[in-house]
């Protein structure tokens, strides 16, 4: 396009098109101006839209509350329907007893156990206490018909054993070859030989404790057990468990011949039949503690599994009454009044103690047990204090037999088979007392001092039986010979063993030689000086 070639031509164009130009803006500007209006228009119909809808969205908010509160409510009831539901299903199991079906019994009580806890834990319900009340109620008679069905089924069980079926128990060489139990083959000087053969086999011999309650029974025993426990009725169940087995362990007792003596019954017996009971009551005590006791710890062991307290409590109170009637026949004994033909049965007596000392320890433990423990090892002291106040007397009654008169036999003294198995205690007591505390099987933890002082007193003592002996006299050679093999067969193999385990103690130390003054060869030697008659002023050989 050109430039006007009239100027006022062009003012006119430029004029016009900048009209249109305002026109348009202007026109712009009106549209703007209706869609602001429009615009305005509709905020102003939401936000009366949004009025009207809050009352809307509130009642549907507290519906949508009121449904979640409905559901909870039901769930609640379904729940505690449930229990109701429960607790009938349990007092119909319950008011059945326990004697048809005993496991579906337990299951009812802890179901309603369960439903205790759960109304305890709902005490909001305005119901609870009622059904709390009615639940314990029932739960009390339910533990009530429990002792009784735990009664009933441990007296059905519980009988005494037949001797005949204990003797099937021990080891053959033990068995009783006549009718009595405690038979002996043989009595007096030979007596603490047969004991000791006896005691090593026993030591190594298998016993086989009896069934005392069929083991299919024994679960369910535990069963009842732990409920009645849970319910805090232990001191009626140890009652009901005491007054039931009590009574059948010493009906067991009384069948194999066990009685309960005085001291006045025992004094007022002849000897021959005192010392048949003492050998009866030799093998009474082994069959008691190795089958009868034993048998009764493991019924308690299963009966009473997760229970060690009560466990040890009710095997006391089972069998105190029955330890107590065979301990003081041990005791009458070990009281009566001493005499030089009781010296080898307080022998046997103390051994077969000896012997159970162990399996008394493991088998009555914990503090319940605590007074039968005792009670056992006092009479094992009491039974090695008498024994040494026995020989005590024994050797007084020798030095005082001056008698010179010569006898059938070929003038051996009345007196000399009673003095080897003299000596024969002598050193057996050295081995096995526990008094001096050197019983182990080496020298770690014992103390030099109280080994110093058993080689002190072996010292003394055997060169006052040397000095004693030598002056005695066994004219024939061949039995002189035995009497002293006799003596040797016994001191030196203990008196070997003596020296490998505890000599080293003394030996270490200052003066060995004051303690160790012999050696085996040396006691060897001076026993070959026994039964010689020599008089206290000859020399030694």
């Amino acid at each position: 396009m050109g430039i006007p070639r009239n100027t006022g031509e062009g003012v006119d164009v430029l004029s016009e098109r900048a009209k249109m130009m305002r026109d348009a803006v202007e026109k712009s500007q009106s549209i703007t101006d209706n869609v602001v209006n429009i615009l305005g228009s509709f905020d102003h119909r939401l936000s009366a839209l949004d009025t009207a809808m809050r009352p809307t969205q509130i009642r549907t908010h507290a519906i949508r509350k009121a449904h979640g509160n409905i559901d909870k409510t039901l769930k609640a009831a379904e729940v505690i329907l449930s229990q109701f539901d429960i607790s009938r299903q349990a007092e119909v199991k319950i008011l059945k007893g326990p004697h048809e079906d005993l496991e579906s019994y337990l299951q009812a009580i802890e179901q309603l156990r369960n439903n205790i806890r759960f109304f305890s834990n709902n005490k909001s319900f305005k119901s609870s206490d009622g059904v709390l009340n009615h639940a314990n109620s029932l739960l009390a008679k339910a533990i009530s018909k429990l002792e009784e069905e735990f009664k009933q089924l441990l007296l059905s069980y519980s009988k005494p054993v037949e001797p005949d079926r204990l003797f099937e128990c021990l080891p053959n060489s033990m068995r009783p070859s006549s009718g009595s139990p405690g038979h002996q083959e043989s009595s007096g000087k030979n007596r603490l030989s047969n004991s000791n053969a006896e005691q090593n086999g026993a030591e190594n011999a298998v016993f086989t404790p009896p069934t005392l309650i069929p083991p299919r029974i024994l679960p369910l025993l535990h069963d009842l057990a732990q409920q009645m426990v849970q319910a805090g009725h232990q001191q009626q169940f140890v009652k009901i468990y005491r007054d039931t087995r009590s009574p059948v362990l010493e009906e067991s007792l009384r069948l194999l011949g066990v009685e309960k003596l005085s001291k006045d019954d025992v004094q007022k017996m002849q000897w021959e039949v005192l010392e048949a009971k003492i050998g009866n009551w030799i093998h009474f005590m082994r069959i008691a503690v190795k089958l009868l006791f034993s048998g009764e710890h493991k019924v308690c062991d299963q009966i009473f599994e997760g229970f060690d307290s009560l466990k040890d409590q009710c095997f006391a109170e089972v069998t105190t009454t029955s330890v107590a009637m065979l301990l003081s026949f041990g005791d009458a004994i070990a009281k009566s009044k001493r005499s030089p033909e009781k010296l080898f049965v307080l022998l046997d007596m103390y051994e077969i103690m000896r012997e159970l000392h162990s399996e008394i320890e493991s088998l009555f433990i914990g503090k319940a047990c605590t007074e039968i423990r005792e009670s056992a090892f006092g009479l094992t002291k009491q039974l090695a204090q008498t024994a040494q106040e026995t020989f005590s007397d024994f050797e007084e009654a020798v030095e005082k037999d001056a008698t010179k008169t010569a006898v059938s036999d070929g003038t051996v003294h009345p007196l000399t088979s009673y003095v080897i198995n003299y000596v024969k205690f002598l050193f057996e007591f050295m081995k096995y007392s526990n008094s001096g505390g050197v019983d182990g099987q080496n020298s770690s933890g014992v103390s030099r001092s109280i080994v110093k002082d058993r080689f002190k007193t072996f010292n003394v003592q055997f060169e006052e039986l040397h000095q004693r002996q030598t002056q005695w006299t066994v004219p024939d050679t061949e039995l002189r010979e035995s009497l002293r093999l006799a003596v040797a067969e016994v001191l030196l193999p203990a008196y070997r063993s003596f020296i490998k385990r505890f000599g080293p103690l003394v030996e270490s130390g200052k003066n060995s030689q004051k303690y160790i003054r012999y050696s085996a060869e040396d006691l060897d030697r001076m026993l070959g000086e026994f039964f010689e008659g020599k008089t206290l002023n000859e020399p030694k050989r």
